[in-house]
């Protein structure tokens, strides 16, 4: 009898990871006991900020965030253009010079209209242009300045000589250690961190993981630093992962452990708001069910979130995982309506 029903559990345990990895993608984790957040309260601090631009209209609004949080943090601010030589190779190195000098002037005008209108007014900044490749150029510029935060776009103009912004976007902010602040292609405010009224909300999706600890600091550090309420959420399975969870288990008490996991989750978002750095604004703390990347980006549309905090796993397995299209932070990071901050120590 005992044997009977050791196979059946083993069975409907089969079926439950078959059926979890059909629904989320990736296989069933594996019933862990939640890290501790103790740490000793900080405030995080930014002494540099670096945008990439390609001078069109789609990265106006990267521009006007990194400027933004540079003034907030006093920070060391840098805007770095690259002119791809790729195009360049047959024309010879004529045509990458003349495009250089174009980059060049372009870049002083830029910067002439932005002191013209007060924006790098008390500002200690810097305009960088160079040629190149693309992704290897602003990669030595970021080691260079040590910026700690890359703000970037992830679309822009594939014309001659410009920085194709989608591609090279989409290699920092999957690669990059540190900050980075991606305002995507559906992001709908020019710069929700300029104002410092009140009214604005921070996401901060969850899983308890030690990349989402390392990445608290930074939320709330922004949330206090704009003034903007913090909302803390966690995505849990839609079928609760317990020992006594089976195909045969009744409704009801599917129902009841989804609770008991609400309660769980909810206690431990609890101890992350109560040994964390103190918020200016009453958190708030939410617990949901489903898909990651579709409820958090359900969750941001709800709240009108204008900003989403993301914790990056920096492991071999994060690092895979980061070049398939269908996972969260990519997911997140295209169809969000806000900015994207992901975070990789």
């Amino acid at each position: 009898m005992n044997r009977r029903r050791s196979a059946r559990v083993a069975r409907d345990r089969v079926a439950t990871a078959s059926f979890w990895k059909t629904q989320h993608g990736f296989p069933l984790p594996r019933k862990k006991k939640f890290m501790s957040t103790r740490f000793a309260p900080v405030e995080t601090s930014l002494k540099s900020v670096l945008v990439a631009s390609d001078f069109t209209e789609a990265s106006s609004k990267p521009l006007r965030h990194a400027i933004s949080i540079a003034r907030h943090y006093h920070a060391r601010f840098y805007l770095a253009h690259v002119v791809s030589s790729v195009g360049f190779t047959i024309a010879g190195a004529d045509a990458l010079e003349l495009a250089s000098n174009a980059a060049r002037r372009d870049v002083t005008e830029l910067e002439r209209k932005l002191a013209e209108r007060g924006d790098l007014a008390g500002l200690s900044h810097e305009f960088i242009v160079r040629q190149g490749d693309v992704r290897e150029e602003l990669e030595a510029i970021i080691r260079e300045k040590q910026a700690e935060l890359v703000v970037i776009g992830t679309h822009g103009r594939h014309g001659i000589g410009k920085l194709v912004l989608g591609s090279v976007a989409e290699k920092i902010f999957r690669e990059a250690d540190g900050l980075v602040l991606t305002v995507g292609p559906h992001s709908q405010s020019d710069a929700p961190l300029e104002s410092t009224g009140g009214g604005r909300s921070f996401l901060f999706p969850t899983d308890f993981s030690a990349a989402s600890f390392r990445a608290l600091p930074y939320a709330i550090s922004f949330s206090n630093h704009f003034g903007a309420r913090l909302v803390l959420l966690h995505v849990a399975p839609v079928m609760p992962i317990s020992e006594s969870f089976s195909w045969s288990t009744a409704p009801d008490d599917i129902t009841g452990m989804r609770e008991e996991a609400r309660q769980k989750a909810l206690k431990r978002l609890n101890e992350f708001v109560s040994e964390s750095a103190p918020l200016s604004v009453k958190p708030e703390l939410m617990v949901e069910f489903g898909k990651h990347g579709e409820q958090i980006l359900r969750v941001a549309r709800s709240v009108k979130a204008d900003l989403i905090v993301l914790g990056l796993d920096h492991s071999k397995h994060g690092r895979l995982a980061a070049h398939l299209p269908t996972t969260t932070t990519y997911k997140v990071v295209c169809e969000a309506h806000c900015s994207v901050l992901t975070v990789r120590n």
